[in-house]
């Protein structure tokens, strides 16, 4: 996958994708992701409990993520199922399980193939796939970079956005006083979103390998050396962000995480992700809806994914 290639291939791959995060199109998704998302919370049910997760996160997530890959919408749910096999690492050294994810991962492959056979003599049309189709980067992958890619694309799109939303209800509702704030000045939504993906970081580390030998603030790094990179820690900093364990909507530094990573391997789809967020907290401002965690939850239990599998809630008014 092309997160974990160097120039110059790493170039060409993410080029071939880079086209559909550009603020061109931000602009011309806002209204379809403002739509969809009042459909979602307009169908919500105030004072029962429900799972957060599945109603909102997922559905939410899972919807824009099958309308980048031009993916059938009746069968969008499929992309959750899949993101939840691939980018859960515990499965990958659960020896009982090996076969099963194998299989899994071979029908997701499967199924995309068979939509790039549909397209590969078809017009572009500004969905991935199709872009994969008709870049020289990216045509002629062999199988598993495909399905690498595919992983990447959809665990990218589907965990980082829906856990981060899922972080929306559940660390508001840990710091009342902070989401009082937000509620009393929706001009502080654009920061609360900075802020929440901070407090979040959705995807907690990624490895790399030492290329040669190397001091890295003391610390002798030798070529071959795996490399952890602790996103959740560096965002946990106190020396960068005081209190960093607590939200603080109005937070100045906020945009300094790095939970989309840095440099030329920083998140591609950074920008429609915050779009997504900030979205859903001005649509729940439109109906002053205040999510309330009964304190029934179920975590990823992960390394990798930071985040929820079941979140219950209750709605009420402010």
């Amino acid at each position: 996958m092309f997160i974990a290639m160097d120039r110059p291939k790493h170039t060409g791959q993410r080029r071939t994708v880079a086209p559909a995060f550009t603020p061109t199109e931000m602009k011309r998704m806002e209204t379809e992701i403002r739509k969809r998302t009042e459909e979602v919370l307009d169908d919500l049910p105030w004072g029962e409990k429900f799972d957060w997760v599945d109603k909102v996160s997922i559905e939410l997530t899972t919807g824009m993520l099958a309308i980048l890959f031009g993916f059938p919408w009746e069968d969008r749910r499929l992309l959750t199922y899949w993101s939840d096999w691939a980018g859960d690492v515990e499965l990958s050294v659960a020896e009982d399980l090996t076969e099963q994810r194998r299989q899994i991962l071979f029908e997701m492959g499967a199924y995309f193939t068979q939509l790039w056979n549909d397209r590969v003599d078809a017009e572009p049309t500004p969905d991935l796939i199709s872009m994969m189709i008709h870049s020289e980067h990216m045509r002629d992958m062999d199988p598993m970079e495909f399905m690498g890619n595919l992983v990447l694309l959809i665990v990218g799109g589907n965990d980082t956005t829906r856990n981060t939303m899922s972080g929306v209800a559940y660390g508001l509702g840990q710091f009342p006083e902070e989401r009082a704030k937000l509620q009393q000045n929706p001009d502080l939504i654009p920061n609360t979103v900075q802020e929440i993906i901070r407090w979040q970081t959705p995807l907690a580390h990624m490895r790399r390998t030492a290329l040669e030998d190397h001091d890295l603030f003391g610390h002798q790094i030798k070529k071959g050396d795996k490399v952890v990179m602790w996103y959740i820690s560096a965002n946990r900093d106190e020396e960068v962000f005081p209190e960093a364990d607590k939200i603080k909507v109005d937070r100045e530094n906020a945009r300094r995480h790095l939970a989309f990573g840095y440099g030329i391997h920083r998140c591609v789809g950074a920008r429609l992700a915050e779009l997504q967020i900030r979205i859903l907290l001005e649509e729940m401002h439109k109906r002053r809806m205040q999510v309330n965690p009964t304190g029934k939850n179920r975590r990823v239990h992960a390394c990798f994914v930071h985040g929820f599998r079941e979140l219950e809630v209750e709605l009420t008014k402010y």
